[in-house]
Order: C-alpha cells, then structure tokens, then sequence
C-alpha cells in the first residue's frame, strides 16, 4: 500500500451528493479527493431519463448530467479517484481514510455512498432495468402515461408510488406477497379505494419478460399454487433500499434500517464526519436532494475545518 496522502477532505462516493459536496469544498480551495469504487453517478444511472432536475426543461440523460457534475467538481479541483474505501478510524486526531491501494489523512470526510435498490431477483430484471422495469416511480412515472404498470411491494413507499403512478397509468397492480399491506393506513385505503388499483394478493413476480422493452411479468400466486401472465409496459420495484453505510457501522448512529443519522448540517455523531445522499437518513431518494444536501454537508464541513484552524 502506497504511503498515507494527506486531504482536507475526502469525500466517499461519486454519486450526486458526493460531486456535488466536491464542487464547494475544491471552489473552497480544500484539498479534496472523490473516492469512488466504481464509476462516477451511482444509483442515478439505473434511470434512462431524468426530467425531474431543475434547469433541463426538456430532461437530460442521466450520464451527461453526471459528467456535468464531474467536470464542474474537477475545474474547482476536486479529484476523482477509483479506489474502493474499505475502513474509516481514527488516529492522532485525524481521520484515516483505507482503500484497496491507499490511504489518506483527512480532518474532514463526507460520506456519500449511496444505496442501492432491493432487487427481486428474478430472471431478466437486470436486463429490463430501465426498459420497463424501474425502482423509482418520482424519476419514471410519467414515462408511462396510459400504460399498463404494477408495483410490486407493501410499505408506505410501495403504496406512495402507486397513487403516484396510478395518476399516469391507464391500469395499475400492486403485486404484495401477503394477505394485507404493512402501510399505514391513509395509504392502504387511498389505495383500495382507487378505481385504477387492482391489488394482487399472496402473489410474487417469477420473472420478467420481453425483448427490448418489457412485455409482461409472470405472477405466481401463492396461495392458490399458480402461475400466470401479467401483460405490463412497466414494473416498479419497491422492497427497500439497502445504504451502503458499512464503512461507518459501529462508529457513527444509524438507523435501524442502517441509514446514518444527521443533524440539519448533515453532521453525523462523530466529529469531523459528515453524510449526505442516498445513505442519510431523511434523505429522500431524488438527485435534486442529493445534490442539496451534499452542498450542505460540504459547507458545514468547510466551517468545521474552519473552527480547526482558527
């Protein structure tokens, strides 16, 4: 492993959130380094339109809106390297930031490593993703304006995304493995009561199917032992989001689903260690409120460094 590189800051992920924060610390003249194991864009590149983000009146491919971000965060000097952040401790009252291949010394880091969406698992999904199957009905739904659409899931973002979908769609299942839904129950009666909504009780999705764009899903139901055809134009999948916040468990709070809690300044309960995106808790899963809240998390830990130094 290379020798210890200092930083004032180093942020972890290069989605949204963490080029976002990038930009502000570089334009605050900070040594910043965007650690990212894979490519830059997380979760934001499962979408193949977002029209959503504010200043593209007709949308924008996810891929160019990431790489405007990124060339913004590196002409303010931020650097973007691939590297895979494997442990976070402390020493000498720095912040010891562990790759793969290197290390860095950091007074300040801002976690931004996202989370990713709970899949099904079932054949063809990874191949439909983004050609009718979608995890985000806010980024996806109005692609599917009079089309045939199911939700599949129970909670309280199941349910949300249904009403949500089922103002654009010309028909709408929601697909629950159980005999009842696990929202509250505002949501279960908006649901059951909507004309739109049909709920497909004790049923799972076995695959899904088409070519170039998604057909059709086979549904089995549990409790009568069956399997069927689901004729479909989209599939929203709502089972969750895991966050990808191992690097931090044991050393920050997190939330009992694993989302690392933060103040108003998107500080977490250690000092000198921020979080921001997909992975904070309170944070709704939009690019738009990535982006704010990795520019929160920058500028508290810019003053942070700040009280440092004074």
């Amino acid at each position: 492993m290379s020798p210890v590189e200092p930083r004032d800051v180093v942020i972890v992920g290069a989605g949204p959130a963490g080029l976002a924060a990038g930009l502000y610390t570089g334009r605050a003249r900070l040594a910043t380094v965007i650690l990212e194991k894979l490519i830059p864009g997380g979760q934001t590149l499962l979408t193949n339109w977002i029209e959503n983000y504010p200043g593209f009146a007709d949308g924008i491919a996810p891929f160019e809106l990431i790489e405007n971000f990124k060339k913004q965060a590196e002409r303010f000097g931020a650097v973007i390297e691939s590297e895979e952040v494997t442990g976070l401790r402390r020493e000498a009252g720095d912040w010891l930031v562990t790759g793969r291949a290197r290390e860095f010394r950091t007074r300040a880091v801002i976690v931004a490593t996202g989370g990713a969406y709970r899949k099904l698992g079932v054949p063809n999904e990874e191949r439909l993703a983004g050609r009718g199957v979608s995890y985000c009905a806010t980024c996806d739904g109005a692609f599917f304006r009079d089309e045939l659409v199911a939700v599949v899931g129970g909670g309280d973002n199941a349910l949300t995304e249904a009403i949500l979908l089922a103002k654009f769609a010309r028909k709408l299942y929601v697909v629950h493995r159980r005999d009842k839904f696990r929202a509250i129950k505002i949501l279960q009666e908006r649901v059951l009561a909507n004309p739109k909504i049909e709920v497909l009780w004790n049923s799972v999705v076995e695959s899904v199917e088409g070519g170039a764009q998604l057909e059709k899903a086979v549904i089995r139901n549990l409790r009568e032992n069956r399997s069927y055809d689901l004729p479909l134009n989209g599939l929203f999948v709502s089972v969750g989001v895991d966050p990808h916040s191992g690097i931090v468990r044991g050393l920050v709070d997190v939330t009992e689903w694993g989302e690392i809690k933060v103040n108003h300044d998107m500080a977490t309960s250690q000092q000198g260690i921020f979080a921001a995106g997909d992975v904070a808790d309170a944070c709704p899963k939009q690019v738009a409120v990535a982006v704010g809240s990795g520019v929160t998390a920058a500028l508290s830990a810019i003053a942070y460094l700040d009280t440092l130094s004074g």
